[in-house]
């Protein structure tokens, strides 16, 4: 037999990515003739016909025996039975053994000569192998062994073979040793053909086992050798789990066939475990050493398929790190890129020292972002030199990458260190030059603070000398002296606006001494002229400050140095040239002052700028980096726009246009109200995030105390949350009307005071529209929608008491002791009432909300300026009267502004039904109706309508003041302009004096002391307030302020106070008592005796808007 195990090793790498994988052929006798004899397992058949059998003796010479026993039938075999079996017991044997000779031992003893004749001729036809010698037990009957020795003598040439005729087995054992025979030719040897058999199956069996492993070994290592290496991670991961799956199932292939051929092993070796002395066949020992070749050959596939299986292995892990590496390689690649591009275009130029400090600040920033980046470049250049450390396939593919990485890594650091050296060059010389410039300033203020009427003694003249040589003692401390000296010290960082900033500050300096000087000439002559003391002067009229008075600049003078500068005119001298020399003293003091304010204007908006894009760095888009995701919460997901809100939006409006614009007033500050007004419209977006702040600070509260966010705070660095940023732009707009009224106070004689007055009305206005809106988004319930009610114009909460009429009786809807609270909401259409409620929590989340009541359509409402001779009271009706409400401000300056705000509305409204009137009366061919038929109202005298018509259009201020004294002024009557009056009638005009609108206030109750019956229960609000049931007599004993009178209960003999407003709806007068009109009595009759606390008021559904 012979086996064949193949195991390949490529001997060269195909394209630097396949596999060595040689192959190792070994020969064996089994596996290598594939076209050679027959399995046992295919002839088993014949095999067990037991014709011709190989009992493993063997001859003298060595040549295998094989041993054709008696078979009378073996003429009749079919001629392919017969080679089939010849070919497999020729093809068992080792071929050493064969090349000898095979002896073929045929007994016919008990046959005729014919069947041997034929026997032999047909085994001299088929047999395969080489035929050494061929032994015959001839015919042991006298005739056939007559016939035989006589026949073959004539026959002997026609077999072509060497035939030998023994007579007996004695004869045979001159050829064999009988130990070499079977018993059935008087040897020794014990055989059994069916145990022959199933060896031969078994070793058959397990040689192919051995054939298919080797196959399918040298077919996966060909597949692993032919693989091309992915050009990713991924794949190469998949890849090497793929092959480490089929690695781990050829080598389960190869322990079966290991286990079944140790298996064979022990069954062959089994006769030598019973009897030590038993001696094997040599057929016996070639099927041991085959299996034992077998196993030896399994061994050494397993081995070199182990080592080749490490190779490829070693080298995926290689090609995965090295995928891994150029993954890396080009995301650190990308971010140094990006970090050198902002360096490359990061201006280092700065305008001032505070302007230097942000941008050294920003360049810390980059410098704190880029060292994360070289961190990482570093590391990743380091671990390229590890993998070329151990040896590594592709280092001609590493090494330059990372001398590439290194490379950018020194010029990104040599970049910062440059850029962060110029800064440091230029910061030194703004605080130079911004110390020379302060000092110079501080010797203005200085020069402005004098008084000037001390300086009229010898001894005061002689202090304000003195106080000027010890400042000019500290110039050489604080100024810059040497120009050429400075320009060639810092001529690295200089650039034109700085080389300005130089010629100016030597410029001020030179200014400041020449005044110093000037001021020291003057002051000497004072201090060295010997006059007596003069006693000061006003100042004349002409001369005198346009801003205030001199009692008013006394006043200021002890607040504010400020105002002392700007009194430095008022100079008690009668020398005009000193007069004209303290006006250009107060101007430069107040350019000095108003330059201080445009500093800080621009540092803080620099800084605001700043602040704004940490944020949106820092925190929100981090909210979209995937290396955070797991810290985002489940409830801040996708809410990056609540909580931000439109700050991106503000942001980009100041960084690219604001701050551009603002800077370029930097040398005309006054004018920079000019910039507000441009872009005035672009400042609303502060609206929106202010309405969208309540929504943002409740997402934050809830997710405060997540770990992102403290993770954002930890890399920002930051010392307070992100709560206080997001408040930034809500305290920066309104800082804007701080700075404004700062500017303005210090350029009430320049050009742009005008501007500057018109910026901080508009930021002002802008500040309240914000306000406004934050209230109107608050309301819940309001069906309608908002926008179509027109502008809002006021907001804020009163007071409400209600009344309604009810057949002819005027009847209050509540006998309440207390007034409902509502907010109300002014538009140009309507009138909304609503009541407040507070919410639980903190911050924006405690702001109110507002539930909708009731609203008024404002082309049916009227108002009465005053109501019940309370001068915060006034009264909005609408219907004639059907519906009133008493509504009290909580100051007389709240309630005059709503009236007039109300006026406004109802005048305006006027006009426009008046304009429609007059272009319909003009477009009509018949005349024009009267004025009383088109008048809602009964009047008597059609001149007094028209004048009428005229007061409501043009109402007199003084009104207010003399409607509590006179009852023909107590309102504003709008009624003809509700929808009836214009349904009925095709013109405008007004029947009675507006200010005399209520015609039920002409007889006005009034309360007098004296006993009074309760018909209505109310409980105390206060400590001071009298707590009264149905039926308790009281008595008024006076009348305090505000409407307030003192009552004693007689029944419970306790007193206090109680509003004259709520009195009238409490009490009637008992029978001893001077009695109130009927009227009174029946709507006291009519009340319920429920607290009056409850709102039991007629529904606002009756009333149509």
């Amino acid at each position: 037999m012979s086996d064949c195990l193949c195991c390949s090793r490529q001997t060269a790498e195909r394209e630097k990515r396949k596999h060595k994988y040689t192959q190792a052929n070994i020969q064996d006798d089994i596996l290598q003739r594939e076209d050679g004899p027959l399995c046992a397992a295919e002839i088993g058949s014949e095999l067990q016909k037991q014709f011709a059998i190989l009992p493993g003796g063997r001859g003298i010479n060595g040549s295998p025996v094989i041993f054709f026993p008696e078979f009378p039938t073996f003429n009749e075999l079919e001629e392919d039975e017969i080679q089939n079996v010849l070919s497999y017991l020729t093809s068992v044997p080792s071929v050493a053994a064969s090349g000898v000779g095979f002896i073929l031992v045929i007994d016919r003893r008990l046959d005729r000569w014919a069947a041997v004749r034929a026997t032999l001729l047909r085994i001299a036809g088929s047999f395969p192998g080489n035929l050494h010698l061929v032994l015959v037990l001839r015919p042991t009957t006298l005739l056939q062994r007559t016939l035989s020795d006589f026949l073959f003598k004539y026959n002997k040439d026609e077999f072509k073979m060497k035939v030998v005729m023994l007579s007996s087995v004695t004869e045979l054992h001159a050829y064999i040793d009988p130990g070499q025979l079977t018993t059935e030719l008087g040897g020794t040897q014990e055989y059994c053909h069916d145990s022959w058999i199933s060896h031969r199956t078994a070793i058959e069996a397990f040689a192919l086992m051995v054939k298919t492993t080797a196959q399918t070994l040298q077919a996966f290592g060909t597949e692993l050798a032919e693989t091309e290496l992915p050009n990713d991670g991924e794949a190469t991961t998949n890849l090497l789990h793929t092959h480490s799956l089929k690695k781990d199932k050829m080598k389960e292939d190869l322990q079966v066939a290991l286990s079944q051929g140790g298996r064979l092993l022990e069954c062959i070796n089994e006769p030598l475990q019973t009897d030590p002395e038993y001696s094997m066949t040599h057929d016996e020992l070639e099927n041991l050493a085959t299996v034992q070749r077998l196993l030896g050959q399994l061994d050494e596939t397993e081995t070199a398929f182990d080592d080749f299986w490490e190779r490829h292995r070693t080298k995926l892990e290689q090609c995965l790190q090295l995928r891994h590496f150029e993954t890396h390689f080009r995301e650190v690649r990308a971010q140094l890129d990006v970090t050198l591009e902002r360096l490359s275009g990061f201006s280092e130029v700065s305008v001032s020292p505070v302007h230097a400090e942000h941008v050294l600040r920003e360049l810390s920033g980059h410098e704190e972002r880029a060292c994360d980046v070289l961190d990482y470049a570093i590391s990743l250049a380091n671990e390229g030199d590890r993998l070329i450390e151990n040896s590594h396939y592709a280092e001609d593919s590493i090494r330059p990458k990372c001398s590439e990485l290194r490379e950018v890594c020194e010029e990104i650091s040599s970049t910062l260190r440059s850029k962060k050296s110029f800064l440091l060059r230029a910061m030194e010389l703004h605080h130079a030059l911004d110390k020379a410039s302060r000092w110079c300033e501080e010797g203005i203020f200085l020069l402005a603070s004098q008084p000037v009427d001390r300086c009229q003694s010898q001894d005061g003249a002689e202090a304000a000398l003195q106080e000027l040589e010890r400042y000019l003692d500290t110039a050489p401390l604080h100024t810059v002296t040497d120009r050429s000296a400075i320009c060639c010290q810092y001529e690295a960082v200089l650039n034109s606006q700085l080389r300005d900033q130089i010629d100016k500050v030597f410029q001020k300096q030179s200014s400041v001494q020449e005044m110093f000087e000037k001021r020291r000439i003057s002051l000497k002559k004072l201090a060295a002229k010997q006059t007596r003391p003069v006693q000061p002067v006003a100042p004349r009229p002409e001369v005198k400050s346009p801003q205030s008075s001199p009692n008013q600049q006394r006043k200021e003078r002890r607040n504010s140095a400020d105002n002392v500068i700007c009194k430095k005119v008022e100079s008690p001298l009668h020398n005009g040239g000193t007069r004209h020399a303290s006006l250009s003293e107060e101007e430069e003091n107040l350019a000095v002052l108003r330059r201080h304010v445009m500093n800080e204007l621009l540092e803080t908006e620099r800084a605001y700028v700043e602040e704004l894009l940490c944020v949106l760095e820092g925190y929100a888009a981090e909210m979209d980096n995937p290396a955070m995701a797991h810290l985002i919460p489940s409830t801040l997901l996708s809410k990056k726009d609540v909580l931000f809100g439109n700050m991106s939006e503000i942001y980009q409006f100041h960084k690219r246009t604001f701050l551009k614009e603002l800077e370029a007033y930097t040398d005309c500050p006054e004018l920079v109200g000019r910039c507000f007004l441009e872009r005035m419209k672009d400042l609303q977006i502060y609206e929106a995030y202010c309405q969208n702040k309540p929504r943002s600070e409740s997402l934050w509260r809830q997710c405060s105390d997540c770990a992102f966010f403290q993770e954002c705070q930890k890399k920002l660095e930051h010392k307070l949350g992100l709560d206080s940023y997001l408040l930034k732009p809500v305290q920066r707009i309104t800082k804007y009307q701080l700075l404004l009224k700062e500017m303005l106070k210090y350029s009430k004689r320049c050009n742009g005071c005008d501007d500057l007055q018109e910026a901080l009305s508009s930021i002002l206005g802008i500040l309240k529209a914000v306000n406004d809106s934050m209230h109107l988004i608050a309301i819940t319930g309001y069906e309608g929608n908002l926008s179509e009610l027109g502008r809002l114009l006021m907001q804020g909460s009163f007071s409400v008491w209600t009344e309604h009429k009810k057949g002819h009786a005027k009847v209050k809807d509540l006998a309440r002791f207390k007034p409902m609270q509502r907010h109300l909401f002014l538009h140009e259409k309507a009138l909304l009432f609503c009541k407040r409620r507070e919410e639980n929590g903190e911050g924006y989340e405690k702001a109110p909300s507002y539930s909708f009541k009731h609203s008024l359509s404002m082309s049916a409402v009227g108002i009465t300026e005053n109501a019940k001779g309370d001068n915060k009271k006034f009264e909005i009706w609408c219907n004639s009267r059907e519906e009133v409400f008493i509504v009290q401000a909580a100051t007389p300056e709240i309630k005059t502004a709503w009236v007039n705000e109300i006026r406004k509305v109802l005048t305006q409204q006027l006009k426009a039904y008046r304009d429609a009137s007059q272009q319909k009366s003009s477009d009509s061919v018949s005349p024009s109706p009267t004025s009383s038929s088109l008048s809602p109202f009964r009047s008597s005298n059609q001149k007094n309508q028209k004048k009428q018509e005229e007061k409501k259009v043009e109402p007199n201020p003084a009104s207010d003041t003399n409607s509590s004294s006179s009852p023909k002024h107590k309102g504003w009557n709008k009624a003809s302009l509700s929808v009836d009056a214009s349904e009925e009638n095709d013109g405008y005009s007004s029947g009675e004096d507006p200010m005399n609108s209520d015609p039920d206030d002409e007889v006005g109750k009034k309360l007098a002391p004296g006993k009074y019956t309760v018909v209505a229960d109310c409980e105390k609000a206060g400590p001071q307030e009298l707590s009264v049931k149905s039926g308790d007599v009281v008595q008024l004993i006076k009348e305090g302020e505000e409407g307030q009178w003192f009552v004693k209960n007689l029944r419970s003999s306790k007193d206090g106070w109680v509003a004259e407003a709520n009195l009238l709806s409490l009490i009637s007068e008992s029978k001893s008592s001077q009695s109130l009109s009927s009227s009174d009595d029946s709507v006291s009759g009519n009340l319920s005796t429920s607290s009056s606390c409850s709102e039991t008021y007629t529904s606002y559904s009756d009333i149509k808007p």
